[in-house]
């Protein structure tokens, strides 16, 4: 994992939840992390990571991610022992 994954975690599990952190990067973290990103139907993807799953939509037109995607996501990690 390098600086801008580390950078992206600790975005991720920062309070107040920030509502400006890319999805592309979400999508970086989880692979630097040995995980993997299937795409799905229209702006599906699945993001999987040892033996979690969690889907989601890509936000469009944006490009960052919703606070209760983000919220979401750093549950996920959370009970995944991804913490930074």
């Amino acid at each position: 994992m390098n600086s801008r994954h580390r950078k992206t975690l600790e975005a991720i599990f920062a309070t107040p939840t920030s509502a400006s952190i890319r999805f592309a990067d979400i999508e970086a973290l989880v692979i630097a992390l040995g995980g993997e990103v299937r795409e799905g139907n229209g702006s599906r993807v699945s993001l999987r990571l040892r033996d979690g799953i969690k889907n989601a939509h890509r936000p469009h037109p944006g490009k960052d991610a919703k606070k209760y995607q983000i919220e979401e996501i750093r549950h996920w990690l959370a009970a995944l022992g991804e913490t930074p």
